[in-house]
């Protein structure tokens, strides 16, 4: 508890600073990188990291600097040929499947990593839809702890099995309830329904992404994907559900006309 109680505060803090929060999207993005990494090389199926690195940083920085939209296409093909060509003077054993595994890191962690970016660079509003994204994915996993902890009696899925119906359920209510209490404050912008919408998807993509990570867990035959968060496992499995909520929350403001994507 106390060392999840750290990180909400150094997070929530280096909101305000932004060469501090994208600092600390760009390490939680190569640490991540590392441990998916060392999943993979537990299911004997290496991807090209050096590879994966380039192509996380550099969907970071084009999303930092608002180059995205130009060079998005470069970048993915520039990862595809060159994991093809390094793929070459390698084992030739899983050799396309090397390639699927390096594009698949490029994505999960470098690309849905940017959706924080973009959410942090709205005028006006970007520091206080930062943290609301950031409260709203950290309430999914509290509620949904506690909630299923004193009322869960039905199994989720075979994934995860200390998660249930109940508290999942739970924390949707929870969530949305605190997103509409959210958009009633000033500079936030919404109204009480735009919060709970908001809310509800970002909740339902955080478990989403919970269990996603979960599921890479269980097909590498490991607990964690990690051990440098005590008592969190990795970051990995500190940030699963942030990677999943934080596109969520984007594509909502999206939806609902708050933002628009060029």
């Amino acid at each position: 508890m106390l060392v999840g109680a750290a990180l909400a505060v150094v997070g929530l803090a280096a909101v305000f600073w932004v060469p501090a929060f994208y600092g600390i999207v760009v390490i939680v993005g190569m640490v991540s990188l590392y441990e998916l990494s060392r999943l993979c090389d537990i299911k004997g199926q290496p991807l090209e990291y050096q590879v994966a690195v380039i192509g996380v940083l550099a969907y970071i920085f084009l999303a930092i600097f608002h180059r995205m939209s130009r060079w998005e296409g470069v970048l993915l093909a520039f990862i595809v040929l060159a994991t093809f060509w390094l793929g070459m003077y390698g084992e030739q054993k899983g050799y396309f499947a090397r390639t699927a595994y390096t594009l698949l890191a490029v994505l999960y962690i470098g690309k849905l990593l940017t959706y924080f970016v973009f959410i942090r660079e709205v005028p006006a509003h970007g520091v206080y839809w930062t943290l609301m994204v950031v409260v709203l994915i950290a309430m999914t996993d509290i509620s949904a702890m506690l909630i299923g902890s004193a009322f869960g009696r039905h199994q989720l899925t075979k994934i995860s099995p200390k998660k249930t119906v109940e508290g999942s359920i739970g924390s949707l209510l929870a969530v949305m309830a605190i997103g509409a209490l959210i958009a009633q404050t000033p500079y936030v912008a919404m109204s009480w329904w735009q919060g709970a919408g908001v809310a509800a998807a970002t909740c339902i993509a955080a478990q989403a992404g919970d269990l996603v990570e979960s599921a890479l867990k269980r097909d590498a035959g490991v607990k964690d994907s990690g051990t440098v968060i005590q008592g969190h496992g990795g970051v990995l499995d500190r940030f699963d559900s942030y990677l999943f909520g934080g596109m969520a929350f984007f594509g909502a403001l999206h939806i609902l006309g708050l933002v628009t994507f060029a």
